[in-house]
């Protein structure tokens, strides 16, 4: 529940399918045509060109049902397929279990195709670089020459050509084993918080202090940015010291949309005199890892062509190698247990009538955001019901006018609805971990009960969503058969959040009973279920190679609330029942 922003609107639901009478009309077209077309899929492969894919480990960011696994798109059946969940982004990836070059991807796309995607190479499954990318797929048989190395080929689609997912019966890769291993022993990072020099920075409304040194914090929050004035202009660049002449081996960049096509990294001893290492005219943009080779004390990434009419901008400038002089960065948070341990629980099992427990949440009263309607009281909205409830009551005031709250804001009591909102900030943060909370909804127009979490900086003076925000439940209560899950950071919140809708099966009433929301959230993403069943996954390693850096791995804070109205569920009329009541059965962490 953004605390700041405009409305939600998340993406379309993942429950939907297929209808089957096009799911088999479809099949058998596509059976009949595949064993013609797949003689024209590639053409024979040279001594130099073997089929390296083929029976090879496949796995998929999903699959529409069990009849289309990922490893029917490499098993050298053409009458056998992958296909996909029907949202975006969605990958297939094999694993080829050595490192190798890869020169040729062949694809053979069903009728749901991707429009626009990328064919990735990684050494290690996580960090990915881009060999081919297009906007413009007509989908159908392609044979694409590309130039790349790893043990990992992926296909990322990241806009459908159709409302279904993505769908291939061949998915097959070529090329030579033994390519470069990549980085090489002792290889670390060079550059956090080393100094930084730019073409020019950005320092307005728009980008506060985007200065370089921002690309080497190890901050996914914090960029550098040419300035608006002069800086929007090729070419642009910024460079890091090392401090001492280094090896390089690996640069990572993480680009805001801002991003270079055309661009080259580049070393030097001198600050003057620039050797180029890496070039490239089709830079993807999002991030790129890519595998590199030289020697010197400066590293430059020069821009000679942006992607965009804006400047160029790097949340993140990393450079991996030996020597140099470099500083330790932080020790990364760990991952939860396994299996998980409870850490920290309220079970709401105090007597009728009384008080959330002080100990363990913040009473945050005031005016709600997102222009919602109620004022938060300062603890009158809530309390236990003496069945292991925590009570929170949403109500519309009889007389505004001298029953509700001092606004602090005017100085007056003008409130015309009353509710409840609370959060552990400053008494309980984790980093990791799986998060439940068992609640029973309200139903009722304007209504929006809430559980979810703020990146704990945000209470320091961290402004949002550089803090960044974890919503684990939302429903509104004028359709209490959908919920949302969301996250929002600085490249993708409010409305253009990264979430997912979905519902109880049979399209059951959320409110009608209690219902146990959780996301598990590790180093890798987050998933996020509902009574034990996953509902949405978020990849960090596909979020940052689709829309942006993912800035979820510190100490974030829960809150719980019940909001009256607002942008996304409009206000209440004279349907919507008075109070309102959302009942929370207990708060679960486990790590």
């Amino acid at each position: 529940m953004s605390s700041l922003s405009p409305p939600h609107r998340p993406g379309p639901g993942s429950t939907s399918r297929r209808p089957s009478a096009r799911l088999k009309a479809a099949t058998l077209i596509g059976i009949a045509m595949s064993f013609i077309l797949a003689l024209v899929v590639s053409p024979p492969a040279g001594a130099a060109d073997t089929l390296l894919s083929q029976g090879k480990p496949a796995t998929a960011s999903s699959a529409e049902n069990v009849a289309f696994p990922a490893t029917a798109a490499v098993d050298g059946d053409p009458g056998t397929r992958w296909s996909s969940g029907f949202t975006d982004p969605q990958w297939i990836q094999v694993d080829l279990g050595q490192t190798a070059t890869v020169n040729q991807v062949a694809l053979s796309w069903e009728a749901a195709y991707a429009k626009a995607f990328q064919v990735q190479v990684s050494a290690n499954g996580t960090d990915w670089t881009s060999v081919y990318s297009t906007t413009t797929s007509t989908g159908g048989n392609q044979t694409l020459t590309v130039s790349g190395s790893g043990r990992y080929v992926r296909v990322l689609g990241t806009q459908r050509a159709t409302q279904w997912g993505y769908s291939l019966w061949e998915f097959k890769v070529f090329g030579t084993t033994g390519g470069d291993p990549g980085p090489g022993p002792g290889s670390k990072l060079l550059s956090y918080n080393a100094p930084g020099f730019a073409s020019t920075q950005q320092h307005d409304s728009n980008c506060w202090e985007c200065t370089p040194a921002r690309a080497f914090d190890l901050d996914p929050a914090s960029r550098w940015a040419t300035a608006t004035d002069s800086g929007w202009v090729d070419p642009g660049w910024i460079y890091v010291d090392l401090g001492a002449t280094a090896q390089i081996d690996k640069v990572i960049l993480q680009w805001d949309p801002a991003s270079a096509r055309s661009y080259q990294i580049q070393v030097s001893n001198d600050a003057n005199n620039w050797t180029p290492i890496y070039t490239t005219t089709s830079g993807p943009g999002f991030k790129e890892t890519l595998t590199v080779s030289g020697t010197g004390r400066y590293v430059r990434m020069y821009g000679t062509q942006r992607n965009t009419p804006y400047g160029y901008s790097l949340w993140e400038f990393q450079v991996y190698g030996t020597g140099g002089a470099p500083k330790t960065p932080p020790t990364p948070p760990a991952d939860p247990a396994n299996p998980p341990q409870l850490i920290w629980s309220d079970e709401f099992n105090g007597t009728a009538g009384s008080k959330p427990d002080a100990a363990k949440w913040t009473i945050d009263p005031g005016t709600g955001p997102n222009n919602e309607l109620e004022y938060y009281t300062n603890n009158n909205n809530a309390s236990m019901d003496g069945n292991g409830n925590l009570v929170m009551e949403a109500r519309k005031e009889a007389t505004p006018g001298s029953s509700c709250p001092i606004d602090p804001l005017t100085g007056s009591g003008t409130c015309q609805y009353t509710s409840h909102r609370m959060n552990t900030g400053g008494k309980f943060t984790t980093t990791y971990g799986k998060i439940e909370a068992r609640v029973k909804i309200p139903k009722g127009n304007g209504l929006w009960p809430a559980f979810w979490m703020m990146g704990a900086d945000f209470l320091t003076g961290r402004p949002w969503p550089y803090n960044g925000e974890i919503d684990i439940l939302e429903v509104l209560g004028k359709d209490v058969k959908t919920a949302y899950s969301t996250v929002h950071a600085p490249a993708y919140n409010g409305g253009g959040g990264i979430g997912g809708s979905y519902t109880l099966p049979n399209s059951a009433d959320f409110s009608d009973d209690f219902h146990t929301w959780a996301a598990s959230w590790d180093s890798k993403g987050i998933v996020y279920t509902l009574d034990g069943r996953t509902v949405f996954t978020l990849d960090k390693a596909q979020v940052e190679a689709t829309r942006g850096p993912w800035i979820f791995d510190h100490p974030f804070y829960i809150i719980l609330n019940l909001a009256v109205g607002g942008d996304w569920p409009g206000p209440p009329d004279a349907s919507t029942p008075f109070p309102a009541r959302m009942l929370v059965d207990y708060v679960r962490v486990y790590r």
